[in-house]
């Protein structure tokens, strides 16, 4: 009798064996051929911040279809991994973790922070990474790539330069969210809006001639402390 079969599928029994398969035999690898037309997609870098979610899987498995279909069609593809440092989202995550060890910034200094923080993406990034693997995500992991990389670096700077060189980059006054906490900025992006109940205030302020119909200007406000630039 032949081997019987399982009553339920059993992936790791054979993902993990195909997978390694794929890659020892380069399956996945792409160099330059200009026989072929080229297809590339540049991964969009996941935070390193934790793990992978289903927003993260479902965009992944997108690029994953598009790349086979085109290495299939006999296209030059070459679909690159990598990860993003997300520098500020980290920080909070790596200093939340050191408030559990009753350690802080100013403990550790700069470089000891820093080396907090390359511990942080060796084991996050790594884990980021294997779980690609575990989906059985078809990168030319040969080529991976890290935002804080040397290349990486040299890439944002010159391209930024470029824009700065256009008129497209430029300082300006802008209205900004603050973190008091970590002493920096935040994009939009980082920021979680809370609505809450709060209270108004009305000051009246006189007039220096008054008369029957005018006797002074009523200001409504949520923020009593900007009181006196409102007098001003």
């Amino acid at each position: 009798m032949g081997k019987k079969l399982d009553k339920t599928y059993e992936p790791k029994s054979v993902e993990s064996r195909l997978y390694d398969f794929w890659q020892k035999n380069g399956y996945f690898h792409a160099e330059p051929d200009k026989s072929k037309k080229p297809y590339t997609i540049v991964m969009p870098p996941p935070n390193i911040t934790g793990q992978l979610h289903m927003g993260h899987a479902l965009d992944n498995t997108l690029q994953d279809i598009l790349t086979r279909f085109r290495r299939m069609q006999g296209y030059c593809t070459l679909w690159l991994p990598g990860t993003d440092h997300a520098s500020i989202a980290t920080e909070a995550k790596i200093v939340a973790a050191m408030a559990e060890e009753g350690v802080t910034k100013d403990d550790l200094g700069r470089e000891g922070f820093l080396e907090r923080a390359w511990e942080w993406k060796k084991v996050y990034g790594g884990r980021i990474t294997e779980q690609l693997r575990k989906m059985g995500s078809s990168c030319d992991w040969s080529r991976e790539r890290f935002t804080m990389d040397e290349g990486c670096n040299k890439a944002v700077k010159a391209a930024f330069i470029k824009l700065y060189q256009k008129g497209l980059i430029y300082r300006g006054n802008r209205l900004v969210n603050w973190c008091p906490q970590c002493g920096t900025s935040l994009s939009d992006a980082e920021v979680e809006h809370e609505d809450k109940n709060g209270k108004y205030w009305y000051f009246k302020y006189p007039a220096a001639c008054p008369t029957e119909d005018f006797d002074g200007i009523i200001v409504a406000t949520s923020r009593p402390e900007t009181m006196f630039s409102d007098e001003a």
